[in-house]
């Protein structure tokens, strides 16, 4: 879509309330929205006056390409902006249990910080989300090679990820849900990965909801891991989410070598500082983690507590005591990577403040790092015919 033609499609669709939707969206699948959560998190606020969306030139890739942001609105309260860059989820802002409204998703100012910096802040990771070790796996007796970018092993995809290209990004809006498709092909032998995949990720707002649909085909038999790596923080920066209260459905984790690579172990959380299946603040016993490779926090993947595989789960609680806000994590992801931005330390700089050490978290919904050399872990293995399709599902709410 040009962007003359995206104009003339969001100026149409935020003036009629009517729009197009593109892609399938998982709306059976959601779970129920907390009860009374978006009745609270609004308060007095006026009723519903419509959901509108709108776009705006963020910057140019230095190859001239344009990076488009996204603003997506409830008409209630909440907003969020995503850049056609990286699928980034660039602001996502949130009223409080006062209503005053606050940037929860940790973000640059500019275009240029992104192109050079390359912070993960709100982007969308592939092909493979986390780690695959030494940078090698097999597939049919062949064994393919990447990137290695994470001391010995490969992370996040390579060096040209997901989150540094520009999506084609679809706007849409149908009713009071609006929201982005955004599509990208990695063609055979990108970063090493067999097979051209093609990758279509949606954004919808729709109340106080936020959804990530992930589905992905290929014509090679391939690997793929998907996921977002928004740093969020409910208080607002600059302050730490130390004092954010977490419950996390994990009766089991990941334990790792010292290069943060599974040994294939499950191992219970009971009696470690893993332990949040009843709520603890972050910060309660984050000095317990012992070992420098976790950086002086949480980076841990956690078996989410499933049913059924693929089935849409509770997965994580996250509430700030001081501002009211909670986050509600469901997916049907198997896994869950907690990181705590432990390697923050006050060199990024965004909006007049500096961004410290446990200053945001992350709750990555994924499948298991190392999945392609680990057989027993859920297969992350993608063959033509087959489609893979993922959802997280956010629900803010005050308490």
């Amino acid at each position: 879509m040009t962007n003359t033609s995206r104009r003339h499609f969001l100026k149409a669709a935020v003036a009629t309330g009517a729009g197009l939707f593109v892609g399938q969206h998982a709306a059976s699948a959601q779970p129920q929205p907390l009860r009374n959560s978006m009745q609270t998190l609004l308060g007095n606020r006026p009723r519903i006056i419509g959901a509108s969306i709108s776009s705006s030139e963020f910057g140019k890739t230095a190859s001239g390409k344009t990076v488009e942001l996204f603003k997506l609105d409830n008409g209630r309260g909440i907003t969020a902006e995503v850049l056609s860059f990286g699928g980034v989820i660039y602001s996502f802002n949130v009223p409080d249990k006062n209503g005053n409204v606050t940037n929860v998703s940790a973000n640059l100012e500019t275009f240029a910080e992104y192109e050079r910096t390359r912070p993960y802040f709100g982007s969308l990771i592939g092909r493979y989300g986390n780690r695959i070790a030494k940078g090698k796996f097999s597939l049919d007796g062949k064994e393919y090679t990447l990137p290695v970018n994470n001391g010995p092993n490969s992370l996040h995809g390579g060096n040209k990820g997901f989150d540094t290209v520009v999506w084609d990004a679809q706007p849409f809006k149908r009713g009071n849900t609006v929201g982005v498709v955004l599509k990208y092909t990695s063609r055979d032998g990108e970063e090493g990965f067999p097979g051209t995949l093609d990758s279509t990720v949606t954004y919808t707002l729709n109340g106080n909801q936020w959804t990530m649909d992930y589905v992905a085909k290929t014509d090679k038999t391939t690997v793929v891991n998907l996921t977002n790596h928004t740093y969020w923080n409910l208080a607002g920066f600059p302050n730490h989410v130390r004092d954010h209260v977490l419950t996390l459905n994990a009766d089991r984790f990941l334990p790792t070598d010292t290069t943060l690579i599974p040994t294939g172990e499950l191992q219970s959380v009971v009696g470690t500082p893993l332990d949040f299946r009843t709520p603890h603040k972050i910060g309660e016993r984050i000095n317990q983690i012992e070992g420098a490779h976790f950086g002086g926090g949480y980076d841990h993947c956690f078996v989410v507590n499933q049913r059924r595989a693929n089935q849409l789960t509770f997965c994580a609680m996250v509430h700030d005591p001081n501002s009211g806000r909670t986050m509600r994590v469901d997916t049907t992801e198997p896994g869950v990577q907690l990181y705590t931005s432990n390697h923050m330390n006050g060199s990024t700089k965004a909006f007049g403040y500096t961004y410290e050490k446990h200053g945001a978290f992350c709750l990555e919904t994924q499948h298991y790092p190392d999945s392609p050399n680990k057989p027993e872990f859920p297969s992350t293995v993608l063959k033509p015919g087959q489609t893979y399709r993922t959802t997280t599902v956010h629900t803010f709410g005050v308490k």
